[in-house]
């Protein structure tokens, strides 16, 4: 691999494979999936457009296939990290079985920190790299009552996770040439979830939400929300919020509704 190379996770079908076909031109690639068979076709397939591939067969779901990425990581060459893989097990709570619990937060929110923390040494140490980790509209979603929106605890509680993880991060790297984005699309026309998402009229197209990404990291986005207008405004408008609630909680006397005796 004489190019810059980037590390894509859940890279066989969907936002991940079109993360590899819009850096194919000017990148080489490590393409991280559990599905073998498709990561060689598209191996092939890029190949074909200059691009040295490596394909490393991995469920991130496990802690062995967690293991098998990060020592690649920890080779030092990975420029560009872009953690996709995920699943959304969408169900009540009381309807998810315990292993289950621990399969899925693993994937959508242990596995993305694990291999941040396996990739950056040698980005800093190199001066350059790039980290994206792909979250969900939904990560900003729980005080939702939408009855469209799916049975998510699981879900939001680990791309919130790793909303708040890739923003904090961020801030850490801010004076660093490390650049870092996390990445909000709504509803994707891909085979995820059961291929849901391409039976609804308002889905977007999964190559859309790549794209808007790497147009994001010129911009110099944190956050990039591909279909959301007035981003910019949107944000303001979020930190004021959170800067407000936890400002206005940090104090040493009980708010009044506390003292209340009527309450």
């Amino acid at each position: 691999m004489t190019r810059p190379i980037a590390l894509i996770t859940g890279a066989s079908s969907g936002i991940g494979a079109s993360y590899a076909r819009l850096l194919a031109d000017d990148h080489d690639l490590i393409l991280v999936a559990r599905r073998a068979d498709r990561l060689a076709d598209l191996a092939e397939e890029l190949r074909a457009h200059g691009a040295a591939v490596e394909v490393l067969p991995a469920d991130l779901m496990a802690n062995d296939g967690i293991a098998a990425v990060t020592d690649r990581l920890a080779a030092g060459d990975v420029r560009m990290l872009i953690s996709n893989a995920g699943a959304g097990g969408y169900a009540p709570l009381a309807d998810v079985e315990s292993a289950d619990i621990d399969r899925l937060l693993t994937l959508n929110a242990v596995a993305p920190i694990r291999l941040v923390h396996a990739a950056l040494p040698a980005m800093l140490a190199a001066g350059e790299g790039t980290i994206v980790t792909v979250a969900s509209l939904l990560a900003f979603s729980a005080g939702s009552t939408d009855p469209r929106a799916p049975r998510r605890t699981l879900y939001v509680a680990a791309k919130a996770a790793t909303l708040g993880f890739t923003r904090t991060l961020a801030g850490e790297l801010a004076d660093t040439p490390v650049r870092v984005q996390v990445v909000c699309p709504g509803v994707v026309a891909t085979d995820w979830n059961s291929g849901a998402g391409r039976s609804i009229p308002w889905a977007m197209a999964p190559e859309d939400v790549a794209s808007a990404s790497l147009a994001g990291l010129r911009l110099g986005e944190t956050v990039c929300a591909p279909g959301l207008e007035g981003q910019d405004s949107a944000l303001d408008d979020l930190l004021a919020a959170e800067g407000a609630f936890v400002a206005g909680g940090s104090q040493p006397a009980l708010a009044a509704r506390y003292t209340d005796p009527r309450a």
